[in-house]
């Protein structure tokens, strides 16, 4: 007796139940990007192992403990994207996209972390992301603030909080990396073991640590702002101008580091408490010195990432409902000559309504077993066809989630009484 397969720890399946909310979320997506005139950008999910390592950092969780490595039959080291940032960059460069300055691109997909599986959080997840290179003022810091706060506005998700902080240039953080260490060595037996590995490799990622007595040592650590070249100063109240001026709340947090070495200057986040832990749906910032990292010639870039699934979870939790692509009517077919005048029907009313989602029957069953069928189909309309109504050459029009009185149809005129009923404009209504 053969046992079932079961999913690999850390994934899991998208049902038909609750795609619905995921297609709502992409789609609004989709429509915020064309409205601030971003591109769609589709990269592999595959890359060399070295983009991740250049790029994110040697001493981040990521690349340390994190990341779906393996070698394939050519020796080629290879890595399934932990995150789209660098596979964007590494895209841009190769692609001679930068010879033109400025470029605005967002992406949508799967990444890979090998963490440690709870809620909202997986192996296999997917983010949507943001990208924007060769601007380097402080308007496209708050023009990327704004475009997640209207997508998150669009999306019905109020009372998240947005927190910001400057980690400034490479030479202010240097100077802070070593006022760091000096403070944590002096410390370092209250520290947990990831915190004393990291001490000479990234202290700044020691700010980050969960660990409840690590967290006591850090409270006193010294601020980032205190480190701050009067440039990455000047830049960051500008953004906050900027942000001010439109309205978003905000709070400077300035323990704010993030989890990627490439950020410089502005980083963000925003947060909510309703998902326990995985408080993050958004985070981002700048990360001016990363195309050059790469080999590329030195452009400023700053993006955001927003993740899918945790972003779903609170629109379930607020109990947001999203209809999808559930049928808009039902065609119920009895009979053998209904069977097959029905199939016809079908095609020729949405030859006749592009748009119209309408799903048959199949599988043969008496009234009451297609009725039923129409009702767990989420139709708000079943149209009815039998051997009696064949032979009259009418529609039975039955009204499943209203009072309407069920009313009938000739067959050549239930394109367009189908059509008005439901409020269909992108068709054309013939005759049937």
């Amino acid at each position: 007796m053969s046992t079932s397969i079961e999913p690999l720890r850390g994934v899991h399946d998208v049902l038909p139940a609750r795609a619905a909310l995921w297609q709502f979320l992409e789609a609004t997506a989709r429509d915020v990007f064309a409205a601030y005139g971003y591109e769609e950008f589709r990269v592999p999910v595959i890359e060399q192992t070295q983009l991740f390592k250049r790029s994110i950092g040697d001493f981040t969780d990521i690349v340390e403990k994190e990341m779906f490595s393996f070698v394939d039959q050519g020796e080629d080291h290879i890595t399934l994207r932990p995150e789209a940032t660098a596979g964007i960059a590494r895209a841009v460069i190769s692609n001679g996209l930068l010879r033109d300055n400025r470029l605005r691109v967002w992406c949508m997909g799967p990444m890979f972390r090998r963490e440690r599986p709870q809620a909202g959080r997986y192996r296999q997840f997917h983010q949507i992301d943001a990208e924007a290179f060769g601007f380097a003022g402080p308007d496209i810091d708050a023009e990327m603030i704004l475009l997640s706060a209207r997508l998150l506005r669009r999306l019905g998700l109020g009372g998240l909080k947005l927190h910001l902080n400057s980690l400034g240039t490479p030479e202010s953080r240097a100077h802070y990396r070593e006022q760091l260490i000096a403070y944590f060595s002096a410390h370092e037996g209250a520290l947990d073991a990831d915190s004393r590995r990291r001490l000479h490799g990234n202290p700044l990622r020691i700010l980050d640590s969960k660990h409840a007595e690590t967290q006591r040592v850090v409270a006193g650590a010294p601020l980032l702002a205190e480190c701050l070249d009067a440039e990455s100063k000047a830049h960051f109240a500008r953004v906050c101008a900027h942000l001010d001026a439109a309205g978003i709340d905000y709070r400077v947090e300035p323990r704010l580091v993030r989890g990627l070495d490439y950020y410089t200057r502005t980083v963000f986040e925003w947060i909510t408490d309703a998902l326990g832990s995985q408080s993050t749906v958004c985070a981002g910032g700048r990360y001016d010195g990363l195309i050059a990292q790469l080999g590329g010639t030195p452009t400023p870039g700053i993006g955001w990432a927003m993740g899918e699934e945790r972003i779903v979870m609170l629109l379930e939790r607020l109990g947001k409902v999203a209809a999808g692509d559930r049928p808009q009517a039902y065609l119920v077919a009895v009979g053998e000559h209904a069977d097959v005048t029905g199939l016809q029907l079908a095609e020729r009313l949405r030859d006749a309504w592009p748009d119209l989602r309408l799903q048959f029957n199949l599988g043969g069953g008496n009234f009451k077993t297609q009725f039923k069928r129409a009702d767990k189909s989420g139709a708000r309309y079943a149209l009815v066809l039998g051997e009696n109504e064949i032979e009259r050459g009418v529609v039975a029009i039955k009204d499943l989630r209203g009072g309407q009185a069920q009313e009938e149809c000739s067959l050549d005129r239930v394109g367009e009484r189908i059509g008005a009923l439901l409020g269909l404009t992108t068709g054309k209504a013939e005759k049937l």
